[in-house]
């Protein structure tokens, strides 16, 4: 059992689970705290939407065990359901209904009787409330995703889990979705939340890499960085390809494109900065601009994943 001095609300402690025998979460084990932002991160394919879909128990692992709200999962899991809110990837509202009819659909799903003044609450703070009245079929896809997350908080959830909520979605529209679930934190509920995105993940409190069922890496998005003890020069230049081409042909640094830039991650007290950007001179490529910065989730993702694979080469 959990214990409050711990504040742990989620405890996962060596989950399993495979589909035809590929293994889909290998082994993973963590926890989340009460009122954090736990970001879940990883490519399709990684694992996180299995993991979630175990959490709320609608898959079996194929072992270990999971505690939410200080309850063993298999043994209470309707009592566990009513606690915790879910938004999937392909979240189903009613096309024909009402934004006010799917709410209260799904309130009465979760036997919330008085459901008025909590709907009302949750459309304004969705700011849905001008477009109550409009059918499901005519919103926006913003606008699907508020209408989502409201009715999965109409029975006041104390975990909500989030399957890539913002994927598909405009840039204004997920950035009211991000001030949203900001706001949700700061009324006390824990956010698990899977994303695709490491911008995203920088937001939260902790994130955990997975690829191919495994972790690895989880804690503050800060100290993940740090983590690989790197630097990158970000190279600015209009021949972006040709500049990536030729350090991963000339040199055994690490490097990644990013439309017109390309980031070289290079040791953190190296000579590497000057020789790499000598390199690229000598090739006749402009440089438009350069910095030496710190690492994103985006650098330490691919970096470890190329770590991983050069150790699977070797064994």
């Amino acid at each position: 059992m959990i214990s409050e001095v711990d504040n742990s609300v989620i405890q996962i402690i060596n989950l399993k689970k495979y589909f035809e025998g590929v293994k889909a979460v290998d082994d993973i084990s963590f926890e989340v705290k009460r009122g954090e932002m736990f970001g879940f991160v990883g490519p399709d394919g990684a694992g996180k939407t299995t993991t979630i879909r175990c959490l709320c128990g609608l898959l079996t692992p194929n072992d270990g065990n999971i505690e939410v709200l200080g309850s063993d999962l298999k043994k209470n899991k309707k009592e566990i359901q009513n606690k915790i809110g879910y938004l999937s990837q392909k979240f189903s509202l009613y096309g024909d209904l009402s934004i006010d009819e799917n709410i209260e659909f799904f309130a009465e799903i979760h036997n919330v009787r008085k459901y008025t003044e909590r709907r009302n609450q949750l459309l304004d703070f969705t700011r849905l409330t001008p477009f109550r009245k409009r059918i499901a079929d005519k919103l926006s896809g913003g606008m699907k995703q508020k209408l989502a997350l409201a009715c999965s908080l109409i029975h006041k959830p104390e975990i909500i889990f989030l399957d890539e909520p913002t994927t598909g979605v405009d840039p204004v529209s997920r950035r009211d979705f991000w001030k949203i679930l900001s706001d949700l934190q700061k009324d006390g509920i824990t956010i698990f939340m899977s994303t695709p995105y490491l911008d995203e993940a920088e937001r939260c409190n902790r994130v955990a890499l997975i690829d191919k069922g495994k972790i690895i890496s989880l804690d503050t998005p800060k100290n993940v960085k740090d983590s690989i003890g790197k630097k990158v020069i970000e190279v600015v230049t209009s021949k972006a390809r040709d500049a990536y081409a030729l350090v991963k042909e000339k040199s055994n640094l690490e490097v990644q494109l990013f439309g017109d830039r390309i980031n070289i991650v290079v040791d953190k007290f190296s000579e590497e900065s000057g020789d790499t950007l000598s390199l690229l001179r000598e090739n006749n490529i402009p440089i438009e601009d350069h910095r030496i910065v710190g690492p994103s989730l985006e650098n330490v993702f691919i970096n470890l994943i190329n770590k991983n694979l050069r150790a699977n080469v070797q064994h």
